[in-house]
């Protein structure tokens, strides 16, 4: 089973963009996840994930907009959550369904956790993938050190080696999963370089609004109403332990999945992470 690429027209407050997405299974199945990648990564990450599970969803992976194959917007003021909400409420609905389960990984679960709290939201089920209601101070800096950087290569090779190092909390992949991580998510440019397909200025809100503070959104996870699984990398820096296990406590009450040898964030590369996913999903 292969995806098919497809588009939607969105708009901010500085025009129209384009938002692209893949979508894999039957497309006239009712039943449809929405899988959301990482701040600077893409659609492309789900694959293994969506063709394992395609067989029960119409699984769509969007890239978000100013990542992969998406537009760039004209403002960069308005790269963040709020905008990235509308986006994925457009897209739902240019897929006419009422009603979506949803996989977010880091940025992609806080979309989504934006999302399930808003009132008659369209997610009957959620996986936050290592992220939570508190993101720590370290983590920002950590996060802030490579976000917005636009580094190139002369080669792919030298390309693969830097994404296995800023990556390597991904845990133990073989080399056709990095390959694959690393031919999705970079682009030869006009001068032969190599690069990656995200515009540098997703940083530019990130580091305007950064303070030396953790980020607390307690409120918004304490709206969720709908079953929540939340995913914790053991070995995870920006979800920590103590906040993935509050989050079984309060709000939807999450279940708690934690997986061992990673850090930020599972990937859904290997079999046991695939169902760990696939069992929450399909429990409805």
């Amino acid at each position: 089973m292969q995806f098919t690429q497809k588009t939607v027209q969105c708009i901010s407050p500085s025009g129209l963009h384009r938002m692209a997405y893949t979508e894999w299974g039957a497309p006239d199945n009712p039943r449809v996840l929405v899988c959301v990648h990482g701040l600077t990564r893409n659609a492309r990450d789900f694959d293994d994930l969506a063709r394992a599970l395609s067989a029960h969803y119409r699984v769509v992976c969007p890239d978000v907009v100013g990542r992969g194959r998406s537009g760039r917007l004209r403002d960069p003021a308005h790269y963040g959550v709020p905008q990235y909400v509308a986006d994925m409420v457009t897209l739902i609905a240019r897929l006419n369904v009422d009603s979506v389960h949803w996989l977010g990984t880091s940025m992609g679960g806080l979309i989504g956790m934006a999302l399930a709290a808003q009132e008659n939201s369209p997610i009957r089920r959620l996986i936050l993938n290592d992220v939570g209601p508190l993101i720590t101070v370290d983590s920002l800096k950590r996060i802030g050190a490579y976000v917005g950087l636009d580094p190139t290569w002369a080669t792919f090779g030298e390309a693969q080696a830097y994404v296995r190092l800023i990556s390597a909390p991904f845990g133990n992949l073989d080399e056709a999963q990095w390959h694959h991580l690393t031919e999705s998510s970079i682009g030869q440019r006009a001068d032969g370089r190599w690069g990656f397909l995200y515009d540098p200025q997703i940083a530019t809100p990130f580091k305007a609004t950064f303070s030396e503070q953790d980020i607390d959104l307690w409120p918004l996870y304490q709206a969720i109403r709908c079953p929540t699984l939340a995913i914790r990398g053991a070995e995870s820096d920006l979800l920590t332990r103590e906040t993935w296990l509050q989050m079984g406590q309060c709000g939807p009450r999450a279940e708690l999945a934690e997986i061992p040898g990673v850090g930020h964030a599972p990937m859904f590369l290997t079999q046991g992470q695939i169902d760990i996913a696939r069992n929450f999903l399909l429990a409805a």
